[in-house]
């Protein structure tokens, strides 16, 4: 069972922050970690756009298990929020790509950014909508340890 001081934690970290790491490995095992700005629909999807071409792009094409951490680093040693979480990444295509790209156009509105479009994410254009399906996740909890938490309702 959860501690519900820790899950509501989960969101006050995401709201605070933009960017994501991706932990992806290649065929071979060799892992590989990337910083990407990121949208979300409700704290088990999160989208993101890539070149295919890019190597964390690669490795999810041939492994889809990635690792993702959502974290403040500006703040000062020992006061830092996290959450850890496990995932299944894919880049998306038909009707999920129309999807994923409402999601994507409300956080770039929310944000003031210049909106993506379909255009800017199917050939011949050099990025494509990845997203992430969470399946566990954790924050950082007393002693140093990791903690699994529910996904706010």
């Amino acid at each position: 069972m959860s501690d519900p001081n820790l899950d509501a934690a989960a969101p006050a970290v995401f709201a605070a922050n933009r960017y994501m790491v991706l932990g992806t490995a290649d065929a071979d095992g060799r892992p590989w970690t990337t910083p990407v700005w990121y949208a979300r629909e409700g704290y088990e999807e999160l989208y993101w756009v890539s070149s295919p071409q890019t190597r964390h792009s690669r490795n999810i094409a041939a492994r889809p298990q990635i690792s993702i951490v959502v974290f403040d680093s500006q703040v000062p040693v020992g006061s830092a929020a996290a959450v850890y979480m496990q995932a299944t990444a894919q880049e998306l295509t038909g009707a999920e790509l129309d999807r994923g790209m409402a999601v994507f156009a409300r956080e770039d509105a929310a944000q003031g950014l210049p909106l993506w479009t379909l255009a800017d994410v199917t050939a011949p254009a050099k990025h494509r909508l990845y997203r992430a399906t969470v399946t566990e996740r954790w924050v950082l909890g007393p002693g140093d340890e990791r903690v699994p938490i529910q996904p706010p309702s």
